[in-house]
């Protein structure tokens, strides 16, 4: 590490960080903003859901080149054109006059966008020495967590108070501070004009991700394998999988060099990571519309309530950065797995009448934990790879964080109608004459069955109960997930001990 780069640590990490906020505020501070993107755009629900569906396929597809390019043109040039460029397609989807134009923007931005985050984490490892990468991990994963709890909040209180555009506009002072931190103390790392750059593996991974991408997040609308669209969308992603390990294990210069998954760390923090893309978003995909639907609550209460998630887990960054080199990080992380499992238990007895005290404290819970796993996994699962492979692994350990978001939320929304339908049917048989609450409740004159308002009353209030169990049931599918990676901790190697 040279000298300079010591030197200017602190303004490295600031810029690095203001580069990770902003990529992952994006994820899902738009999603509040889309109704009103509606409205404005004249867009049908179905047409405007292209806005959160262009970026996300365009940065799933991007994110696997991030290894050539910084091996081609050098890891700051490819850095700083990303913020650039991420920053002004922003500012253009602000701008946007029509669906046509904002669906343009927003791929250009997923574009842009899709190597930040594995660049950040990249020249933050690159800075560091090996015995602080705990704590940089830690200051890094403040901005990847954080991102996605506060994008609700933020992008409502935007939405609500100012316009959906501002949305989109709150990039520029995150870009153009990010641009002046890189420009100004980054150093530029050596190039490899020799490096070949293998178009057949980076279409066949395209085509996967991207067909996968596309079936994950229509799937739901679609009735899924009931659609030729579906249908051909996941025939296409399997092939597309298929053809691109069967290449990289067959050709010469691959694409993506298939040495970095003997790396045993590297290959069980994939999957790890994975599995906790699935519980980050897919909680935070379940709650927004539980406590709108259900409880009650208006938009800004839901942020103000699930903010505190946020809070719980830089607590625990700021721990686990603390106890770096200090305690062995399996142990950090297997402590995470227990509080989320204990958070998504609690969550299993929420009602619609839960009091936001229970919501807040559940909540900071689960982002203590989800903190203690983050950090340490993102540390131990470098500690062993070779530096060579760090650029195109960390685009390989955002990607599969994404994709995983990606699954888990398909899975909580399907199973979610599915369970709602059989929780409908299941309570509806007890509406007999036979049911004596029933009976008393008729007595009371609460309900009245021979009415047709009567009658849609209390198909109202099966609903609602077939609704909530569904959500709890959902918690309780996310719990059994996390429960499931805990045996993976045991396969983790201890990270190579800090010399004399």
């Amino acid at each position: 590490m040279s000298t300079q780069a010591v030197e200017h640590r602190g303004f490295i990490t600031v810029s690095v960080m203001l580069t990770t906020i902003m990529q992952a505020l994006d994820t899902t501070i738009a999603n509040v903003a889309l109704p009103h993107m509606q409205g404005s755009m004249g867009a049908t629900q179905d047409q405007i859901s292209w806005v959160l569906t262009s970026y996300i396929v365009a940065a799933a597809i991007w994110m696997p080149l991030t290894g050539i390019l910084t091996a081609r043109l050098g890891r700051k040039r490819v850095f700083i054109w990303s913020v650039v460029g991420f920053t002004v397609t922003s500012m253009l989807c602000g701008a946007a006059q029509n669906l046509e134009q904002i669906v343009l923007f927003r791929l250009l931005q997923g574009i842009f966008g899709a190597s930040l985050v594995p660049l950040s984490q990249s020249v933050l490892l690159d800075t560091y020495p090996k015995e602080q990468h705990g704590s940089a991990m830690a200051m890094w994963g403040v901005g990847v967590m954080i991102g996605p709890v506060l994008g609700p909040s933020l992008g409502g209180w935007l939405t609500e108070y100012y316009s959906w555009r501002w949305v989109f506009y709150i990039n520029l002072p995150f870009g153009l501070l990010a641009w002046f931190g890189l420009v100004a103390y980054v150093k530029e790392t050596p190039t490899d004009s020799t490096r070949r750059f293998d178009i057949f593996g980076f279409l066949m991974l395209s085509i996967g991700i991207g067909a996968l991408q596309m079936m994950l997040d229509r799937g739901e609308s679609l009735d899924w394998f009931h659609s030729p669209e579906i249908i051909l969308e996941g025939m296409l992603a399997v092939t597309g999988f298929y053809l691109f390990l069967a290449h990289i294990f067959t050709t010469d210069k691959p694409f993506i060099d298939p040495l970095i998954f003997s790396d045993r760390n590297f290959g069980i923090g994939l999957i790890f990571i994975f599995i906790i893309g699935i519980i980050l978003l897919a909680t935070m995909a379940l709650l927004p519309p539980f406590m709108q639907g259900l409880m009650g609550y208006p938009v800004l209460d839901v942020g103000n309530l699930l903010a505190p998630r946020g809070i719980g887990t830089m607590a625990a960054m700021i721990t686990v950065g603390k106890l770096s080199g200090k305690v062995d990080p399996r142990k950090e992380i297997f402590l995470g797995l227990v509080f989320t499992v204990f958070s998504l238990w609690q969550m299993t007895h929420y009602t619609v009448d839960s009091t936001p005290f229970q919501i807040v404290s559940v909540g900071m819970i689960q982002g203590f934990g989800l903190g203690f796993i983050f950090v340490p996994l993102s540390a131990i699962s470098f500690a062993t790879l070779q530096p060579k492979y760090r650029n195109e692994a960390t685009s390989l350990f955002s990607l599969l964080r994404n994709i995983g978001s990606s699954i888990g939320i398909s899975i909580v929304i399907s199973y979610l109608a599915q369970r709602t339908q059989i929780n409908h049917a299941a309570f509806a048989e007890y509406i007999t004459p036979f049911n004596l609450a029933l009976n008393e409740g008729i007595q009371q004159g609460v309900f009245d069955l021979k009415t047709p308002q009567g009658l849609i009353a209390i198909n109202n209030q099966v609903n609602i109960q077939a609704l909530t169990l569904a959500y709890l049931q959902d918690f309780r599918l996310m719990m059994w997930v996390t429960m499931a990676a805990i045996p993976l901790v045991f396969l983790l190697k201890a990270p190579p001990k800090k010399k004399a």
